[in-house]
């Protein structure tokens, strides 16, 4: 015979399972990309293997380079810091890696010290000149919670967005979804 107070707490679960799966179910929300990129770029972070990009992170990076050869970028931060036991940092594979495939090294900044989004944000802008104004570079699915952020902190940005793989994950997408919610309940507004 079961206790009346674990069938209570099902309830809940069950409710809370309906409303995730709902949640997942909405399209994904989009911002625009901006029509011409800022001059200075901002790449988010995202993992790295032992100094080579994870396939999310590289997705980014490509998108940078992009962008870069195209016209009137000028400068690339690209962020993120390292996990304990990492001999590398995402700032300095990401650096590394469009040192690599042709940009200079003189339009190229590594941010080294963060583990969040807005960590990201927050020490890039300290590696720039007061406003700068910048294109952030993230995926379609983080683009809309990451430039929340940035206009939270008072930074003049707008968006490019680099392509989604075919196998993003359920999590991925409820995590960035509750937390935008979340922004949202707090008054962090796109």
């Amino acid at each position: 015979m079961r206790s009346r107070g674990s069938t209570l707490s099902l309830v809940p679960l069950g409710i809370l399972a309906l409303l995730a799966a709902g949640f997942l179910a909405l399209p994904t929300l989009r911002v625009p990309n901006a029509e011409q990129p800022h001059p200075t770029l901002i790449v988010l972070g995202a993992a790295q293997y032992a100094g080579r990009p994870s396939p999310a992170f590289q997705r980014r990076l490509n998108h940078a380079l992009a962008l870069y050869w195209g016209d009137g970028v000028s400068r690339i931060v690209v962020t993120g810091g390292r996990r304990p036991g990492d001999l590398f940092s995402e700032g300095e594979v990401g650096q590394a890696y469009l040192n690599h495939h042709g940009v200079p090294a003189s339009a190229l900044l590594a941010e080294a010290r963060s583990r969040t989004t807005i960590e990201n944000l927050r020490f890039a802008r300290t590696m720039l000149l007061p406003h700068t104004p910048m294109t952030l570079v993230t995926d379609e699915v983080h683009a809309p919670r990451a430039l929340a952020l940035a206009r939270a902190l008072g930074i003049e940005a707008d968006v490019s967005a680099s392509p989604l793989s075919a196998n993003v994950s359920r999590s991925y997408l409820l995590r960035e979804r509750v937390a935008l919610v979340a922004y949202a309940l707090i008054g962090i507004r796109l």
